[in-house]
């Protein structure tokens, strides 16, 4: 038994059960004990790759798309360059690099990084040498600026409520105890103002997620593109509307039981992207392989493979193809672009 698992027995039998938010929040960012308050979880030895580490071209073309839409929306001599949950700092290791013959953009812009990990705020540093950064523990300290922001697998890792719908309402999916361990249990049937648009497309027995932490996010970062301008980049699996039991764990790239190792495992939602677009008044909705085929993923793919050869080649086409093919991360991850309702369409949204 984990000493979170010890904790969470502990709490459940003094109080009752928790929502599955509840403890999602706690497997994941426990000050002592949480999942990403731990350890660096990213890549072959971590639990999960994400698309920043299977390839730079993913961090470079999605700089290259900020940068675009920063000129074609007038340059303006101040901006914040934000990304949420950034991991290693690879994605915005790449992004700079990128940019960095882009005119006049590396001068305006403002790196803020939103990390509440101390561990991985120490790797970012590392990664991002001397380059000026801030840190935040939330999106809603961003400067009430022009914001260019990227979010890659982050809304995923966010804590989600789950409910099955009843022929009365809703019964919530709770965490309780049974014979000594953790285990899951449901709460008695309840309207939920929150799920009222639901009853139209869903019957007794179908299950639905919700994003709570998700929606004051998606308001700060629309407010401040609709009042000061840029663009929102976000990537995550998932689909427009949720719909189904998403929830799970993952541990050394391998499914795994999301109650048996509380803290040890990385716990994730498939992202509803119908809830994200609700909070603004400009968007468009694609998968990553559409977006980053159109932004010259294939192009650049061929400008590096000409340097390489043997395995390092092969490689290199298998991370090509990991990204954009639909049986691979092209169709499963999609992509929200949040942008002003009087700008222009965001480069590779067309």
């Amino acid at each position: 038994m984990t000493p979170l698992a010890a904790l969470l027995i502990r709490r459940i039998q003094a109080n009752g059960p928790i929502t599955l938010a509840d403890y999602m929040a706690d497997c994941l960012m426990h000050p002592q004990h949480g999942y990403y308050a731990t350890r660096d979880p990213f890549g072959t030895a971590g639990d999960f790759t994400t698309g920043p580490e299977i390839s730079q071209m993913f961090g470079e073309l999605l700089g290259l798309g900020l940068a675009q839409a920063w000129l074609d929306q007038g340059a303006g001599p101040g901006f914040t360059l934000a990304e949420l949950g950034p991991g290693r700092g690879t994605l915005m290791a790449d992004v700079l690099r990128a940019t960095a013959r882009v005119p006049g953009f590396h001068a305006a812009a403002r790196v803020h990084l939103v990390e509440t990990s101390a561990t991985l705020r120490a790797r970012q540093r590392a990664v991002l040498g001397d380059h000026p950064v801030t840190w935040l523990d939330r999106a809603e300290d961003l400067p009430d600026a022009p914001l260019f922001l990227l979010a890659n697998e982050f809304f995923d890792a966010l804590p989600i409520r789950q409910f099955t719908r009843a022929s009365q309402g809703w019964e919530e999916t709770m965490v309780g105890v049974a014979q000594g361990a953790l285990a899951f249990g449901r709460s008695d049937a309840t309207p939920i103002a929150g799920l009222e648009h639901r009853l139209a497309d869903t019957s007794p027995g179908d299950v639905v997620e919700l994003c709570p932490a998700a929606s004051a996010i998606m308001q700060t970062i629309c407010a401040r593109i609709e009042r000061h301008g840029g663009l929102a980049l976000i990537v995550d699996y998932g689909d427009w509307i949720s719909r189904g039991d998403t929830f799970q764990a993952l541990k050394a790239h391998c499914f795994t039981d999301a109650l048996a190792e509380p803290g040890e495992a990385d716990l994730t939602a498939h992202v509803d992207f119908a809830a994200l677009a609700a909070e603004t008044k400009a968007y468009k909705y694609s998968t990553q392989g559409a977006v980053l085929t159109a932004l010259g993923l294939h192009q650049r793919s061929q400008q590096l493979a000409a340097r390489l050869s043997g395995q390092a080649l092969v490689q290199h086409q298998a991370a090509t193809h990991r990204l954009t093919a639909p049986e691979e991360m092209g169709r499963l991850f999609k992509a929200l672009a949040v942008y002003p309702a009087a700008g222009p369409t965001p480069p590779g949204f067309a």
